[in-house]
């Protein structure tokens, strides 16, 4: 991802870029880190433009083709950005993260079935992933499937302690499994690493507390 440099504001890295894109017409990485920085400005069609253009010139940039699944995957073209990810597999089959796009892209369809199916391919190529095992928890939640649900949100926490929306997601699953003390210190956790809690989770399972 391309980082601003420390004193340059977002146009004036955008204008360099526009420099060097021109000047070097063929040139993959500055075609792809001028349509990341458009992103980053908001800057969408032109941001779509850069990256389709850096892949027509590498058809092995996989880089761009996950970056221009996500700028699809924003904006709403969810057959696009399917498209952008299975060609990313197309060259890398083993990428874990074009595997999560696509479950994510799944959830969205709600099938959650194929979107479950991404997510565990996502983490049996790379255990460590967190944002497989955290977006598998949530399409277990939608499955009602509350102990694979927690399951995951363990594991998800295991890699990383500090991620509030693993905490937030164990305890959703533990609520759904009226397991609500340990929902709730999960909760809290949430909040305390800045997650912004439901706040209609929050009183479902203050009631539920206070109903124990």
């Amino acid at each position: 991802m391309s980082q601003k440099q420390p004193g340059k504001d977002l146009n004036s890295v955008i204008s360099e870029l526009e420099k060097v894109a021109s000047e070097n017409p063929d040139n993959v990485i500055a075609h792809h880190q001028l349509g990341l920085v458009y992103r980053q400005a908001g800057r969408t069609e032109d941001a779509i433009t850069e990256l389709q253009r850096a892949i027509e010139l590498d058809d092995q940039s996989v880089e761009s083709m996950i970056n221009l699944g996500a700028l699809y995957f924003d904006i709403g073209d969810l057959e696009k950005a399917l498209a952008m990810n299975e060609q990313a597999l197309s060259v890398t089959p083993l990428m874990a993260e074009a595997h999560v796009n696509i479950g994510l892209i799944r959830q969205q369809e709600q099938r959650v079935d194929d979107a479950l199916e991404a997510y565990l391919k996502a983490t049996s190529i790379e255990p460590k992933l967190i944002t497989a095992w955290i977006n598998l928890t949530s399409a277990y939640t939608m499955k009602q499937e509350d102990d694979k649900a927690v399951e995951a949100a363990r594991e998800a926490i295991n890699l990383d302690p500090d991620s509030a929306m693993a905490r937030n997601n164990l305890a959703v699953a533990l609520y759904f499994k009226g397991e609500y003390k340990e929902s709730h210190e999960n909760m809290l956790n949430a909040k305390e690493l800045g997650y912004s809690v439901d706040p209609r989770f929050a009183q479902a399972l203050e009631k539920n507390m206070a109903g124990e």
